[in-house]
């Protein structure tokens, strides 16, 4: 993965949200601007509207550890991908919310609060997926 010119490497965690990871890999390689969340803490996110995945709550989450990415498959609120680089309450104006985690960031976290500054301070930022 990179974002805003880091670079990390995670794994997927196939074994506690199988469906989540399986249509990941169909999305790769995947593109996209993150941007500073609104309401849940420490974390960027890829707003993805009304988008329709075709997946259910597996392994889901409303407190990701930094470097946990959580897919929230839509419903109360808009379809989304979050990345936590600190301290996150997964919520929408609509209230808490809880997520898939699908994906773990496994080297690069020591990067993660500079990301993080980076999003929030100087706005939405470049971030690809892509298989080793």
């Amino acid at each position: 993965m990179r974002a805003a010119n880091l670079t990390f490497k995670a794994r997927l965690e196939s074994k506690a949200a199988p469906k989540t990871c399986a249509r990941f890999l169909e999305l790769l390689p995947y593109r996209e601007r993150i941007i500073h969340v609104r309401w849940s803490g420490e974390g960027c996110w890829i707003p993805l509207g009304d988008t329709d995945l075709g997946l259910s709550f597996e392994n889901a989450t409303s407190y990701p550890a930094p470097g946990q990415f959580i897919l929230y498959p839509g419903g109360f609120s808009e379809t989304e991908i979050l990345l936590a680089y600190g301290g996150v309450n997964f919520a929408s104006k609509m209230g808490q919310l809880a997520g898939n985690h699908f994906l773990t960031i496994t080297e690069g976290l020591d990067q993660l609060p500079a990301l993080g500054r980076k999003v929030l301070w100087e706005g939405a930022q470049d971030i690809r997926f892509s298989k080793i």
